[in-house]
């Protein structure tokens, strides 16, 4: 394996983003939070014409940030391609990005967020849970830094219950099949005091859209 085919570093993913590299036609513009996903699904489907960009996945706790840095990174790119496509849902946007995107003529993934993509977005949608607390993969790596030290847990623990206590279960959306994994997203459920569940969904409808921006007619999502 050479360094390039090193799968990202969360860090990295989570605090700077990834630049594109690659001489694709079409360009995947995503959350830090999907860069792995992407990139299997890249190697697996042999999309060699698929480059990838992320923004920090960071921005998911400021998503008042995420339309304008959209709209930057498709004006720093957008040239340079044949077809750009943005890998985000709503993601607290209220509609903004959506809107952006319309405006832009950029397709993106339906759905609120990408726990409702990976599982389904109409099936998500009936289950109504409302006291299920959501994790993927990328987020159980990167528990610490997206949940337990913005929520200042760290430092004050006793904050748990306020936070969380209106919450019955921590589910575990796994996109791969690993019991390193899993121990760990039942230790998150552990430490939230929360019930777990895990719950496997594989790539969901982030495969279908990929899918469908890889090939040489353009979809409406």
């Amino acid at each position: 394996m050479t360094p390039t085919d090193l799968p990202p570093c969360d860090t990295q993913l989570t605090r700077t983003g990834l630049a594109p590299a690659g001489t694709g036609r079409v360009l995947i513009i995503a959350c830090g939070a999907l860069a792995r996903e992407i990139l299997d699904l890249k190697r697996l489907n042999g999309w060699d014409h698929l480059d990838l960009t992320c923004l920090p996945a960071i921005l998911h706790n400021h998503p008042e940030r995420i339309t304008g840095a959209v709209r930057d990174a498709v004006a720093r790119h957008r040239d340079d391609y044949d077809r750009v496509c943005v890998a985000y849902a709503d993601c607290g946007t209220g509609g903004q990005l959506q809107a952006a995107c319309a405006e832009l003529g950029i397709e993106m993934v339906r759905g609120p967020h990408c726990y409702a993509f990976f599982e389904g977005v109409d099936r998500f949608a009936d289950h109504n849970e409302v006291t299920a607390f959501y994790l993927t993969d990328f987020l159980v790596r990167q528990f610490d830094a997206f949940v337990w030290k913005p929520l200042g847990l760290d430092r004050h623990p006793d904050l748990r219950d306020m936070y969380f206590g209106h919450y019955t279960k921590l589910v575990y959306q796994a996109q791969t099949d690993d019991p390193a994994l899993t121990e760990a997203a039942r230790a998150c459920a552990d430490r939230l005091g929360l019930a777990f569940e895990r719950r496997w969904t594989g790539y969901g409808e982030l495969a279908d859209f990929l899918r469908q921006a890889t090939s040489d007619t353009p979809h409406s999502f």
